[in-house]
């Protein structure tokens, strides 16, 4: 096997301490750089010194770990990022895969669990602790089981994206207002967003309206 190359961007100095210990006491895999902070890493990046793997924080100083995965991943989409954090909230794990991360590890990681991980990036899979893969499996039955809108909820979001007001919408459904903010409600909790423009968003890409 051919030997490749990892980097570590972590702030914490115990950990980031702890993590270069685990990869120099890897056989295949070669620690290229050690940084701090995004911004340094990056710069390093740039200047032609490219690792395989990256190993990174979400938490960063500056630049976090998600917006640093999509900068990376833009520029030099051959590099695999995997992130390892403390950090165990489902809207992290996936804001961090969908801008480019191929794994995400808890910081709870020890020498085998790391070189298990990597074994498993190099058969094509993604990597994640037990722990991130059990909440990311409930999350994903979660939008399964409860995402169907109502006919009525239907009715609602279709209205509000026609720039329709909470009163405009009660008259014309014929509704109180205060049903129309219990619907509006249910509909955030089924399609998990926060905003209107979020469920507007989400509605018309699964064509729900």
């Amino acid at each position: 096997m051919t030997k490749k190359y990892i980097s570590i961007i972590e702030d914490n100095v115990i950990f980031r301490e702890n993590m270069t210990s685990y990869v120099q006491q890897l056989d295949n895999y070669i620690l290229l750089g050690v940084y701090e902070d995004f911004e340094t890493a990056f710069d390093d990046l740039t200047s032609g010194n490219l690792p395989d793997i990256i190993l990174m924080d979400i938490g960063l100083p500056g630049i976090n770990g998600i917006e640093g995965t999509k900068r990376i991943k833009q520029q030099f989409p051959n590099i695999e990022l995997i992130i390892v954090t403390v950090f165990e909230d489902s809207n992290m794990v996936f804001e961090a895969l969908k801008a480019g991360a191929c794994g995400y590890l808890t910081k709870s990681l020890g020498v085998p669990e790391l070189n298990k991980a990597l074994a498993d990036l190099e058969k094509g899979g993604a990597p994640m602790s037990n722990k991130i893969a059990k909440m990311v499996v409930e999350s994903f039955q979660l939008n399964h089981q409860d995402n169907t809108l109502s006919k009525r909820e239907k009715e609602v979001l279709t209205l509000l994206a026609k720039g329709k007001t909470y009163s405009n919408i009660a008259e014309e459904l014929f509704i109180s207002k205060t049903t129309v903010r219990t619907h509006i409600r249910n509909i955030y909790q089924k399609l998990h967003v926060n905003s209107k423009a979020e469920a507007i968003q989400l509605a018309n890409e699964k064509k729900m309206i």
